[in-house]
């Protein structure tokens, strides 16, 4: 449900609007040197500084530790760490709690819990919560040590600028979405298992649980199925794993082949856009016209990068604790 990971586990909790957001983390190794200021670079980066195109919805985002730390080190147990929220204008969700928001999760939510669900600022399904996984992200990087882990924006709204791609939705009063390309370097061979724990498949899993995404592609990824076999086969050329090409994308079999890891994940155009919509009114069961209020992102793929490169680190420390559990060494 709000919990994943097998030895690194997280279990993330909080809404938008509510008091705080956080994350539990489990399974940290006890020792590993920890304090709020080793958060705080990966937690400014999701802010997206004063990029046109993000919220101006501020917030402080100051990191606090709960448990799990004692005298700057982890100690093996928990660690529980929150984010007050503290600039919040829950009023304007109130006034349109009738009208589902198209791409939001209002209406399926409003079914799902009853009506019981926390609506404001999208609740629990938020992507004020991605700010406790880029916490959780920045220790699971300390874990997985020298392996190089970056993320970035390749495209905004079909645009390889990205200024141009914010200019084209400011101009059309409308979101947009984006491309993030994430490259790994300094992974071992034999990384992940084969099926349902393959490393891109614990990838997948956990890139889709960050809001907004809408796809995922590894190495050539779907220009694959326009390939030949002989073309899209990267030829092996030392004892050590290196590959003349890597339209693998550094996975095969579901492992870790020693190459640059390398996928790509489609943002969706935020759902909250300026431009007037059409949506059911629950109360008068009767379609009509209306304006989101709040205060949204135009580009929601500004602040994804560093939450991608969380993601992937929390699932990469996963799977090396889980060769060190069972004692295998990996090249």
């Amino acid at each position: 449900m709000n919990s994943f990971g097998q030895i690194f586990r997280i279990n993330i909790f909080g809404e938008s609007h509510g008091e705080s957001v956080g994350i539990l983390i489990d399974g940290c190794p006890a020792g590993l040197p920890l304090g709020p200021e080793d958060l705080l670079a990966d937690i400014e980066r999701r802010k997206g500084g004063q990029q046109p195109g993000t919220t101006p919805r501020k917030e402080e985002d100051a990191p606090h530790f709960k448990s799990g730390l004692f005298q700057g080190k982890t100690t093996g147990a928990p660690i529980l760490i929150y984010f007050e929220n503290n600039n919040t204008r829950s009023s304007d969700y109130e006034k349109q709690r009738s009208i589902p928001r198209p791409g939001h999760a209002d209406f399926v939510a409003a079914k799902k819990f009853g009506g019981f669900e926390d609506y404001r600022g999208s609740g629990h399904f938020s992507g004020r919560l991605t700010l406790p996984l880029v916490a959780a992200g920045a220790i699971a990087k300390k874990i997985v040590g020298a392996v190089r882990i970056e993320a970035m924006l390749v495209e905004v709204g079909g645009h390889a600028d990205v200024e141009k791609g914010i200019e084209h939705a400011i101009a059309n009063k409308d979101s947009v979405g984006g491309i993030v390309e994430c490259r790994v370097n300094g992974l071992p061979i034999g990384l992940g298992e084969p099926f349902f724990d393959a490393t891109e498949s614990l990838l997948a899993h956990a890139v889709f649980a960050v809001p907004a995404i809408r796809g995922i592609e590894f190495g050539t990824g779907f220009a694959a199925a326009k390939m030949f076999g002989s073309e899209h086969n990267d030829a092996i050329e030392d004892s050590e794993g290196a590959t003349r090409t890597n339209h693998a994308g550094g996975i095969v079999g579901g492992l870790t082949n020693g190459n640059e890891l390398v996928f790509r994940v489609a943002v969706k155009p935020t759902s909250s856009t300026p431009k007037e919509q059409r949506s059911l009114n629950t109360s008068s069961g009767r379609q009509e016209e209306f304006v989101i209020k709040g205060r949204h992102d135009l580009c929601i793929a500004l602040r994804v990068p560093v939450v991608i490169e969380a993601v992937t680190a929390i699932v990469l420390a996963d799977l090396f604790m889980r060769e060190q559990r069972i004692g295998r060494v990996l090249s």
